[in-house]
């Protein structure tokens, strides 16, 4: 005759099996939100945060300034800013420049 396993043996097999079915649905969550955060990153990836139209990169003196092609919306990523901070005016000015409607 089998031996039927004790409150203790019962509780920690229970402890093992939430631990194993937690870390799953873990993994699983989180493949989830990686793949709906490449989702997001696909669908906004050089669009305009105002309007949603796409963006145009311009390359002036190494800093990469991002336009909207229909508000005109300039927008800079992380550090770009702190560049743009250290030209000097005179091409601060020609930076501003690249942008004006004439």
């Amino acid at each position: 005759m089998a031996k039927k396993p004790s409150e203790k043996e019962q509780e920690y097999i229970a402890r093992n099996e939430f631990e194993k079915l937690k870390k799953l649905k873990d993994e699983a969550q989180k493949k989830l939100a990686e793949a709906e955060k490449k989702k997001l990153r696909a669908l906004h990836h050089m669009r305009c945060p105002k309007c949603g139209m796409e963006l145009v990169e311009i390359d002036y003196k190494s800093i990469l300034v991002d336009k909207c092609t229909t508000c005109e919306g300039i927008w800079l990523d992380a550090g770009e800013l702190d560049s743009v901070s250290k030209l000097e005016k005179s091409g601060l000015d020609k930076l501003f420049g690249v942008f004006r409607k004439d």
